[in-house]
């Protein structure tokens, strides 16, 4: 159980909670919920005591996981290691017994190592390096890497581990702050088996919509300046928190259409021989002011991509034969046709060439045999994994400067229209490129996109600093266009949204799949591959 009693914070004076009471109960799975910039992970550090609140105290368990994102801290440190510092008294203790046992045996030593011996034994350390390999490997990091240095292996495989390091030791409370962003769908199908099993109170911020419904048994919702718990997972508490909003303006339109009538009772009789029904009249305009409804969280930018002026081959891209290598082969002799109006979600594991892939699509690199023929009149739009690549981070550039220089001839309220849509609203316009938040430069680009209009779309994890609702918005817009749609994601709420077709980048080869997501899914589990 976590117990926040009369939390308040606020940053750079802006209020993001004010004086919030509320306990997360243990056996529960909350996700923690809200756009971009509304406290998510701050919450989460104040828990910790990473981050000092303004007001209030937090009660902990004993034993609390939580997921750290600084990697450079277990650079030197082997991946075994790192995750069995999990459990902070069991590291302590077996450090301890190391230490100790370099030194000169005396009959106090002799006494401490006994004593250390029964912290190990109530920790289960005996069992300890069992217990981290299982979930190394769960986390798709073989045994082979285990004994490495943390930087030795690959940025994401050390995400993971991390992730396995918040999870080892048999915590009582679970803190994870996006715990999905560096895993395959294997790797989110394991993770979702894990907690459910999970007995403790669990805590979790995350992106991914698919695996906040999948695993949350309740909805802990930043919004109004506190946080309000739904029971049930995303989808259920969006449904109940739009019903719940949408009554209290009915309620006070209702009241507003009264009281008018009121008044003009009152303005009519208000001099004449009806004065104690007028004064009745006041009292009920009294009692029905309607109820100040503050401004809500649940904000969904508009994303829709024209229908393309001017229409590609019918062959999109012609892939033949092509091969890519680094230190190592990526991919070799790789074919396949992308046709108009395919939609398409490129899928597999990080370091598998998913994004060396879009870029050969998109002409930024060659492949090293083969060739890819683009077709007739494609026309492409190109959308990043670096969002450097296309926003200068080192201008001063206005979001509307920027925004209005995609299109020769264009008016300015064009370009305040398609900045409203992606949520851009008064002085907003004009922030500065260098200072846009991951999910503000996302939609800018988007919004860039949806200004030009072009009939094809190659993009390369889109979502990965959009907060739910955008995810959402994306996906209904791709799925709308009338155009090609090709993006590499690990998002399957994006994919499921649009996706009509699979390239699959896994292990032993690259496979074409002609069906959506979760078909290909059963059939890669039911037989070697489709």
């Amino acid at each position: 159980m976590i117990t926040l009693e009369k939390i308040s914070k606020q940053m750079k004076g802006r209020r993001l909670f004010e004086n919030v009471t509320f306990t997360f109960n243990t056996h529960c799975r909350y996700g923690l919920t809200g756009p971009n910039g509304s406290g998510k992970s701050t919450l989460l550090k104040i828990i910790m005591g990473l981050e000092p609140q303004t007001t209030g105290t937090v009660t902990l368990p004993k034993k609390v996981g939580f997921l750290k994102q600084r990697i450079e801290d277990f650079k030197d440190c082997t991946v075994l290691d790192t995750v069995i510092m999990g459990n902070a008294r069991l590291w302590k203790a077996m450090a301890e017994r190391e230490e100790l046992y370099e030194e000169e045996m005396t009959d106090a030593i002799g006494m401490r190592l006994g004593e250390i011996e029964e912290i190990i034994a109530e920790e289960d350390g005996y069992t300890a390096d069992v217990e981290a390999e299982a979930l190394l490997i769960g986390m798709n990091i073989g045994k082979e890497l285990h004994s490495k240095k943390m930087h030795e292996i690959p940025t994401d495989r050390q995400f993971r581990a991390l992730l396995c390091q918040a999870l080892f030791g048999k915590p009582e409370a679970l803190l994870l702050d996006e715990p999905t962003n560096h895993l395959d769908l294997d790797s989110i199908s394991w993770l979702e088996g894990f907690l459910h099993n999970y007995t403790g109170t669990l805590v979790v911020v995350s992106h991914d919509r698919h695996f906040l419904n999948s695993i949350c048994t309740h909805i802990a919702d930043i919004d109004y300046e506190t946080i309000i718990t739904y029971p049930g997972n995303y989808d259920m508490m969006l449904v109940t928190k739009t019903a719940v909003r949408e009554r209290l303006e009915a309620d006070n339109k209702a009241k507003e259409k009264k009281i008018s009538q009121l008044k003009d009772f009152v303005a009519k009789f208000g001099a004449g021989t009806r004065a104690s029904q007028v004064q009745s009249r006041v009292r009920e305009i009294n009692r029905l002011q309607p109820q100040e409804l503050k401004k809500s969280n649940i904000q969904r930018p508009y994303v829709r991509f024209p229908v393309p002026e001017k229409q590609s081959g019918q062959v999109a891209f012609k892939v033949e034969n092509i091969t890519k290598r680094y230190d190592e082969v990526v991919f070799q002799n790789f074919s396949c046709e992308i046709l108009r109006g395919d939609k398409i979600a490129v899928i597999g594991n990080n370091g598998r060439g998913k994004t060396t892939f879009l870029k050969m699509l998109v002409g930024l690199l060659p492949p090293d045999s083969g060739k890819i023929t683009v077709g007739h009149a494609v026309d492409i739009g190109y959308f990043p994994q670096n969002h450097g690549e296309v926003l200068n981070k080192h201008t001063k550039e206005t979001a509307f400067d920027w925004l209005k220089s995609k299109k020769e001839v264009i008016f300015d309220q064009e370009v305040r229209g398609v900045l409203g849509k992606m949520l851009f609203g008064g002085d907003d316009a004009f922030k500065e490129l260098p200072g846009l938040s991951g999910g503000e430069a996302a939609r800018l680009i988007l919004g860039g996109l949806m200004l030009i209009g072009p009939n094809t779309l190659v993009f390369d994890e889109p979502n990965n600093h959009l907060d739910l609702e955008a995810v959402s918005a994306l996906a209904w817009g791709l799925e709308d266009f009338k155009g090609t749609t090709i993006v590499a994601s690990h998002d399957r709420e994006l994919i499921n949204g649009f996706a009509t077709k699979i390239i699959a980048f896994e292990a032993d080869g690259i496979y074409v799949h002609q069906g959506p997501l979760e078909e290909y899914l059963e059939r890669k589990k039911s037989s070697a591959h489709p």
